[in-house]
């Protein structure tokens, strides 16, 4: 009796490793904070190698030939349908008040200082983000990224830094081919379907405008292109989980680019036009 008592009685180490699996695991870090973390830390190594100097310039040369040129086209054709649908609403408006001189001035305005530079951020974000997060998601989870490393070369030298130094040389460019091409757009439409001559809108802009306005835009646009491909590569190499954590990084990249967009628009907007006189159609109507 004594020996089955003893048997049938659990020892003290398995009465605690029952214990132990029955406990519940600690909890991990939810994913969207180490995400956000990778994000930032990401951004801090990139910021550190342009001020160095510290560029891959080959791989640099080559995206840009992948972000300027393929993002052209697409920029082009909807700033000059945004351009003719501005211009629709804007001279039936302003018509019926008798300020049509003035409606080349608000058109060049609004594609400076907003239109231009957070359509073509939108534009780059669905048209390259998406790819740099999955191209760089798909590396992650294939450990071509530890290949790399094990290469003695850094990820970020070689993969991300130039992605953001091109997107952030292109899209200043691509933002002016897109307030140039949605201007014109609204100078034949208002020429075409209203009779105002091309001349009353251009004259108009170009009182409208000063040189504050593009630098403003080209400024925005190089923030934008940042926010752009570190938020896109930073969740590309923080992907794990196979070919449906490779979507969801992709996902995730374009929604927080767009969202970041806007936040940092209102941010620079309120920088920029804070306490200026505001004079602009003041000189268009004078």
């Amino acid at each position: 009796r004594r020996c089955l008592a003893a048997a049938a009685a659990p020892s003290d180490g398995a009465a605690a490793a029952g214990a132990e699996a029955l406990r519940p695991p600690p909890r991990a870090a939810p994913r969207v904070v180490w995400r956000a973390a990778g994000i930032l830390l990401m951004a801090g190594q990139v910021v550190r190698r342009l001020v160095v100097g510290n560029v891959h310039w080959r791989n640099t040369r080559d995206q840009i030939g992948q972000v300027g040129p393929r993002t052209l086209g697409v920029a082009m054709l909807t700033a000059s349908f945004v351009g003719m649908v501005f211009t629709i609403q804007f001279v039936r408006e302003f018509a019926k008040l008798g300020l049509t001189k003035t409606v080349g001035g608000v058109l060049a305005l609004a594609f400076c200082r907003e239109l231009s530079p957070v359509i073509t951020a939108i534009i780059l974000a669905g048209r390259v983000g998406s790819a740099f997060a999955a191209e760089l998601g798909t590396m992650q989870v294939s450990e071509q990224t530890d290949t790399l490393r094990v290469l003695q070369s850094d990820p970020v030298d070689y993969l991300v830094t130039p992605r953001v130094l091109a997107c952030m040389v292109c899209l200043p460019v691509l933002t002016l081919f897109a307030f140039i091409v949605g201007l014109a757009a609204s100078v034949l439409l208002a020429d075409g379907v209203y009779s105002i001559p091309p001349n009353v809108i251009l004259d108009s802009a170009q009182r409208a405008l000063v040189h504050f306005d593009l630098v403003q835009m080209t400024i925005k646009s190089a923030v934008f292109g940042a926010i752009v491909s570190i938020i896109s590569c930073g969740c590309g190499t923080t992907t794990s989980g196979g070919a449906k954590g490779v979507g969801e990084s992709t996902t995730t990249a374009v929604v927080l680019s767009l969202i970041f967009i806007f936040v940092a628009d209102f941010i620079l907007s309120f920088v920029f036009l804070n306490g200026t006189s505001g004079d602009a159609l003041a000189r268009v109507v004078a």
